[in-house]
């Protein structure tokens, strides 16, 4: 029987392919010893939601395990809202970019609307997608995929399940590989990156 993919999975893997490896060796580990700021903020203003405490109101639905039998992906749901019909995720806050606009990261946007696949093949009518940002109380909406973006998931899916490491040459963003939270035990970041970094030291 083919494994269901995680979202949080995928999520390593439009970040960096090798990082998928890395958080499997992680995952057997307590996360406050290898998590950075930005994550341990994301868990605490998260514990409403993974306790299932953040409402008593029996319409809304927290931290529900969704699946899609069709993509044979994996996840949970922030909050689904029965009477508005409304999945939201939240996030501890949206960024701004150097024009002082809202950067919603694609990753966002992806989470969604996969979420919202997982549940239309529940029956649930999804009316609309929203992201959450909690730091400033702010609801920005999120557009329903079109066919083109389906394709695009597809794609995305099918190159994950392809996917080996061994047979790809290896290069990567500095500026990601230096928020990595995986790259003190990625030999790219060891041999390639870091001297690169301390390079006129």
């Amino acid at each position: 029987m083919e494994s269901y993919i995680k979202l949080s999975t995928l999520n390593d893997f439009i970040f960096c392919p090798k990082s998928i490896y890395y958080h499997t060796l992680y995952d057997s580990y307590e996360k406050k010893l290898y998590q950075d700021e930005v994550q341990i903020a994301w868990t605490i203003a998260h514990e409403t939601i993974d306790n299932k405490i953040y409402s008593t109101s029996k319409y809304i639905l927290q931290w529900l395990d969704v699946y899609s039998e069709n993509f044979k992906i994996s996840w949970k749901i922030d909050i689904f809202n029965t009477k508005t019909w409304e999945l939201i995720e939240r996030k501890n806050q949206v960024h701004r970019d150097e024009n002082n606009k809202e950067k919603i990261y694609t990753w966002y946007k992806y989470q969604l609307r996969w979420q919202m696949f997982c549940l239309e093949e529940l029956w649930y009518h999804i009316k609309k997608i929203s992201l959450y940002s909690m730091k400033d109380n702010k609801k920005y909406p999120i557009y329903k995929p079109d066919n083109k973006w389906l394709i695009k998931f597809q794609n995305l899916l099918e190159e994950y399940r392809r996917f080996n490491p061994n047979t790809k040459k290896w290069s990567q963003n500095t500026s990601k590989c230096m928020k990595c939270i995986y790259r003190e035990l990625c030999d790219y970041y060891i041999w390639e990156v870091y001297p690169q970094l301390h390079l006129f030291e």
